[in-house]
């Protein structure tokens, strides 16, 4: 008999609400994340405004909230002013980062009105790597600003008269990582961090800032940095950053199905260094979490940026996702949400073509990857609070992170409703999984659906574009207290229970 998991969802435990910035994405000035990813003035489907309305509707039915922007990497070799204006006016440029030709038709007010029609909120980086505080408070007042001053005054000329209002600002991308452009010490960034957080308090101190952490947990100086730059930075920002990416190209399936466990860890050990900070310096204040970089991505197939050659918009990490992949995916939004009481943001790197979610083709179509059905169900679904959910469950060991349990879960209750959403992945590759499931008296199921594949290589392309999909669920057996279903190998499955008799307006 195969040994079953279990599982009780109980709306009187909860970890914390889901807040809506957990579905964030990232669009970088990298490859085609810009030029024909969001943005391809002549293509069939281009608006006024030359962004492609096709990419627009998949932005929102991936229920993304909130979009990082313009770096990552790139913005720390940026000028701001050479992204505004007449386009015709603006110069090209190269970026360092991932050494391309950058002609700027695209910038911050172009990145705006794509953010106002896909309704996300924005997120602003920094450069503060070959730039600093004077540059940094220039970008907000251009954005921010009313006008009656010289940029906000340059803002209103150049066709915008209402100020962005941006709310969210990162103080810099990875600056830990010898890569980067303005590479720093932690001394040297928490204090940069802090002047530049200082003054925009002083501009506006409703603004959310976020430090950077560091650029992955494999860093030499990975939780010492997140320690010193706090220090500096404690009283004036309101979350420190965590990026990770998982490569299953080692060959190791069963700790890349695993890779839930890194993320938990990171961010377990990065509370504990700031809760460690703020007792150390007598704070009542609490940081939060912002994991804007994280996704599976094929790393191990990269060979670096000093591998590329100079070109203007290249094919860069354009990896094709297959269900695999997508089950890790399901699984790190399973970890966002487990840790929801101290992860405030989140952002999967990136929106499309790079690493992405969402693939395009120049003049041709956009299609969706496995990745993006998991995020676009849970952004859906995941309404209200966060249920502390402790699964039982057989375990499989794994090289790299030792046992872990088959069965990672979450659940989520939204007391308006009264419907809970339960998100469960199988990572066993060998074996379904029967699980039990505790619930309150009196529920229905409103939807059981899962993602599934004999072939657990089974990829979405321009001519398949839905090889793999959400399909219903099946042999889910429901009584009066509790629930039971088999977890198909290596998949992601969503099951919505709704009370027999819904509830009143009031």
């Amino acid at each position: 008999m195969a040994p079953t998991a279990h599982i009780t969802l109980d709306p009187s435990f909860r970890i914390g609400p889901v807040e809506r910035r957990l579905f964030g994405s990232f669009v970088e000035h990298m490859g085609r994340s810009v030029y024909t990813g969001v943005f391809e003035p002549g293509h069939p489907l281009a608006d006024g405004d030359g962004l492609r309305t096709d990419v627009l509707e998949l932005t929102r039915e991936l229920g993304v909230t909130l979009v990082r922007y313009p770096g990552g990497n790139f913005v720390s070799n940026y000028r701001w002013e050479d992204g505004v204006g007449p386009v015709g006016d603006r110069p090209a440029r190269l970026d360092l980062a991932w050494r391309s030709l950058e002609d700027n038709s695209f910038g911050l007010n172009e990145f705006m009105a794509w953010a106002a029609k896909a309704g996300v909120e924005p997120m602003m980086a920094l450069n503060l790597g070959t730039r600093g505080v004077a540059e940094a408070l220039e970008l907000v007042e251009y954005a921010n600003y009313p006008g009656g001053t010289r940029l906000s005054e340059l803002r209103r000329s150049h066709g915008v008269d209402k100020p962005h209002d941006v709310r969210l600002w990162c103080l810099g991308n990875e600056l830990d990582g010898p890569w980067q452009m303005g590479h720093k010490t932690a001394g040297e960034y928490g204090r940069l961090a802090a002047e530049t957080a200082r003054a925009l308090k002083r501009f506006d101190p409703g603004l959310s800032l976020v430090a950077c952490g560091s650029s992955n947990s494999g860093m030499p100086t990975f939780g010492a940095w997140e320690a010193e730059v706090l220090e500096a930075t404690y009283d004036m920002v309101d979350y420190i950053s965590l990026h990770a990416y998982y490569d299953p190209s080692d060959g190791d399936v069963d700790s890349f199905l695993a890779s839930a466990a890194d993320m938990d860890h990171m961010i377990r050990s990065i509370t504990a260094t700031a809760d460690h900070v703020g007792a150390k310096l007598r704070s009542r204040k609490r940081i939060k979490l912002s994991f804007d970089e994280w996704n599976v991505w094929y790393q191990s197939r990269f060979h670096g940026e000093s591998s590329l050659s100079w070109a203007e918009h290249p094919r860069l990490i354009e990896d094709v996702y297959d269900l695999t992949d997508a089950v890790v995916v399901g699984s790190l939004l399973i970890t966002l949400l487990r840790n929801a009481d101290r992860v405030g943001i989140a952002a999967q790197a990136q929106l499309a073509n790079v690493i992405a979610p969402i693939m395009t083709e120049p003049g041709g179509p956009a299609w969706r990857q496995t990745i993006f059905h998991p995020f676009a169900l849970t952004a859906r679904h995941a309404r209200g609070e966060v249920l502390r959910v402790e699964p039982e469950s057989p375990v499989i060991d794994t090289g790299k992170y030792g046992e872990v349990p088959a069965i990672w879960a979450t659940a989520t209750h939204d007391p308006e409703t009264g419907e809970i959403a339960l998100f469960a992945v199988n990572r066993d590759r060998r074996a379904p999984l029967p699980l039990d499931i505790g619930l309150p008296h009196g529920m229905r199921v409103a939807e059981h659906l899962e993602l599934a594949d004999a072939d657990p290589s089974a990829r979405n392309t321009a001519e398949a574009p839905d090889r793999v999909v959400p399909r219903q669920g099946t042999g889910l057996v429901l009584d009066d207290r509790s629930a039971t279903l088999t977890l198909p190998p290596v998949s992601w499955t969503i099951v919505r229970f709704a009370p027999l008799t819904a509830r009143s307006a009031s």
